[in-house]
């Protein structure tokens, strides 16, 4: 059955006029050469599968996330075959279930989330429809609505639960639903009301009773925790938690406020940048940081971005000569982190540091302006039933 036949409800998201970078403030000279040595070294070694020697498609399509978010797009241009050739990786590498992983079955949802994600990105940035990227983007949303667990989340495995198992992996579908209705998808309403309750069923008061009311929870400081029950209370969860209110548009919501408060702290702790390719928070961590700050935007963007900008600038591995190096980062971040090693994990820290780099062009669809607003009106294949 096609997914499309089942939503009688679509979420609609519409957008003001797309808005650019605002000035060196937050793309520099020296911010825009990095991002270009970051890219040729994506370019230069991705080898001949197109994948960087990774099986995790959610990893590779991190690599394709790099440039599109600078503009390039699939088959087009100086870096088109680079980015097609990831693309085709993802797209043949899809089961027919829908599911993106080809690793490790505990690796389903973080490699299928984070792949469906960018897959429509890509979508909604092509001028002509591919037919097989819109029939593979179908089926994994399908998949994710199909599998999403009793209290909102979502397990490791691409299997229904009860239950969910962490706040990461609720984010990573969260935000591949709304990738998808950015790109003119149907998306159900229901499935992201439900996974928004699921985050904020994570939210961790410091005075330690989840369960307190809502009043309660308000006093004092809190913040996102990877599980329901306390635990994991890290600088990613938090950010995590902000991106998917945020882009859902819980502007209001006052958990946001909270876990800033965490994440700006964070960034304004860092310490001095060294050029040995670590990046300010690893790949992970600093996938959501920079969007939640970009996000939330006014002060928390504009008094902290150029923060994370100058130290990946100042932190890029310099080695002229060396394809194998130069222009590249790695998934380690200022005060440790990150679980990716060898060439994989080179790919996450410079497509994670690119993409950073990359967001004040605002080409993605996920970074333009504007929130999703929920329509009541059946679809129009539902109403030639």
């Amino acid at each position: 059955m096609n997914f499309r036949l089942l939503i009688s409800i679509t979420l609609v998201v519409t957008f003001t006029v797309p808005v650019f970078a605002e000035g060196e403030w937050e793309i520099t000279r020296d911010s825009d050469q990095a991002l270009e040595r970051g890219l040729e070294w994506l370019a230069k070694n991705q080898g001949r599968d197109g994948n960087w020697s990774s099986n995790d498609v959610g990893l590779v399509g991190l690599g394709v996330l790099a440039f599109l978010a600078n503009g390039h797009a699939p088959g087009r241009g100086r870096y088109g075959d680079v980015v097609q050739s990831a693309l085709d990786y993802v797209v043949d590498n899809a089961k027919p279930s829908g599911l993106l992983n080809v690793s490790n079955s505990q690796r389903d949802m973080y490699n299928h989330g984070l792949a469906t994600f960018v897959l429509g990105q890509a979508y909604g940035m092509t001028t002509t429809r591919d037919q097989r990227l819109h029939t593979t983007l179908d089926r994994a949303l399908r998949l994710i609505q199909d599998v999403q667990c009793g209290d909102g989340g979502w397990d490791y495995r691409a299997r229904r639960l009860g239950r969910g198992h962490d706040l990461s992996l609720v984010v990573m579908q969260a935000k591949a639903l709304r990738s998808a209705a950015d790109s003119g998808l149907d998306v159900s309403p229901e499935v992201i009301e439900a996974a928004i309750q699921s985050v904020r069923a994570h939210y961790w008061p410091k005075h330690g009773d989840r369960l307190a009311s809502e009043a309660q929870l308000r006093v004092g400081p809190g913040q996102f925790a990877y599980s329901k029950g306390g635990g994991g209370e890290t600088i990613a969860m938090a950010a995590a938690g902000v991106v998917c209110l945020q882009e859902f548009g819980k502007y209001d919501d006052w958990r946001i406020g909270k876990n800033l408060d965490v994440i700006l702290a964070a960034i304004q702790e860092l310490p001095e940048a060294r050029r040995n390719g670590t990046l300010p928070f690893d790949a992970y961590t600093l996938y959501y940081v920079g969007q939640s700050i970009y996000q939330a935007g006014g002060p928390a963007w504009d008094e902290n971005y150029a923060t994370l900008r100058d130290y990946l600038i100042l932190s890029q591995t310099l080695a002229p000569g060396d394809d194998a190096v130069h222009g590249s980062w790695r998934d380690n971040g200022a005060n440790g982190g990150g679980k990716v090693g060898g060439k994989p994990g080179d790919l996450f820290g410079t497509a994670v540091a690119c993409f950073v780099l990359a967001i004040p062009n605002r080409y993605l669809p996920i970074l333009q302006k504007g929130g999703p607003q929920i329509s009541q009106a059946s679809s129009p294949r539902e109403e030639s039933r």
